[in-house]
């Protein structure tokens, strides 16, 4: 029978218990979900947009009741106050004061820019757990912006997602995807996203600062800022319907 070196078996069991240490995705995305779920939510938020020539900031302010319904009004700047976006399941209006139209998002539209900034109207409507919608693997540990993050690799479970796959590093301590490249189905790059800013609210450790770069733009990229949020808010159901968009 052949004998093995005391250092090599010492090899092979610092190696298992490294392995044994490592925890799954699955259990890492559960982990990000729960720190940004809630049955319901209000937030007041602003998108900075950084154009070409000049950047433009957009605010608005929302109310969520879990993934399948949210309600967003827009309140600044003059020319896009009053307009308003309504999601209920898959489904999303737009209304327009200034034409005083409501309409329908659908098929390719939801891939089109909202109000000219780097996220679609298909990233704003996604609001399911990521644990729902992908498979997560463990590849890897890289420090990203100070902190130490698990590198995650996702494949979608579903058909229907607006990203085949998505790579995201997680913060170790707090759970956090700090930065996130969204890909095609045929591996191309079609959008990153970079936190620049965590805070503690509510008990829990917040995004408040997204730059979300179209990577088939130029620019430099559209900043979403989280003013304010409250979890777990009590929200009428009437917030939820149709008739609330011309309100």
């Amino acid at each position: 029978m052949k004998k093995h070196s005391p250092v090599w078996i010492l090899a092979v069991l610092v190696w298992t218990l490294a392995e044994a240490q490592v925890p799954s995705g699955d259990w890492i995305l559960q982990k990000v979900d729960e720190n940004i779920g809630s049955d319901n939510k209000i937030s007041h938020s602003r998108m900075v947009i950084h154009g070409r020539r000049a950047s433009r900031t957009v605010e608005s302010r929302s109310w969520i009741q879990g993934d399948e319904k949210s309600f967003t009004e827009y309140l600044a700047p003059p020319r896009e106050a009053g307009t308003k976006m309504l999601k209920l399941e898959d489904q999303l209006w737009t209304y327009s004061p200034s034409t005083d139209r409501t309409i329908r998002i659908s098929g390719h539209l939801l891939r089109q820019s909202v109000m000219g900034s780097d996220l679609s109207y298909e990233d704003l409507m996604e609001d399911r757990k990521l644990r729902d919608l992908y498979a997560a693997r463990v590849s890897g540990e890289e420090e990203y912006d100070g902190r130490v993050c698990w590198v995650l690799e996702l494949t979608s479970k579903e058909e229907e997602v607006a990203y085949h796959s998505r790579k995201i590093w997680v913060d170790k301590e707090r759970f956090v995807a700090l930065k996130e490249d969204r890909f095609a189905k045929s591996g191309k790059l079609l959008k990153r996203t970079e936190v620049k800013d965590v805070q503690r609210m509510e008990g829990r450790w917040i995004p408040r600062k997204i730059v979300f770069k179209d990577m088939l733009k130029t620019g430099e990229g559209t900043e979403f800022v989280l003013e304010e949020v409250q979890f777990n808010a009590a929200i009428p159901d009437h917030v939820f319907s149709k008739a609330s968009l011309r309100k």
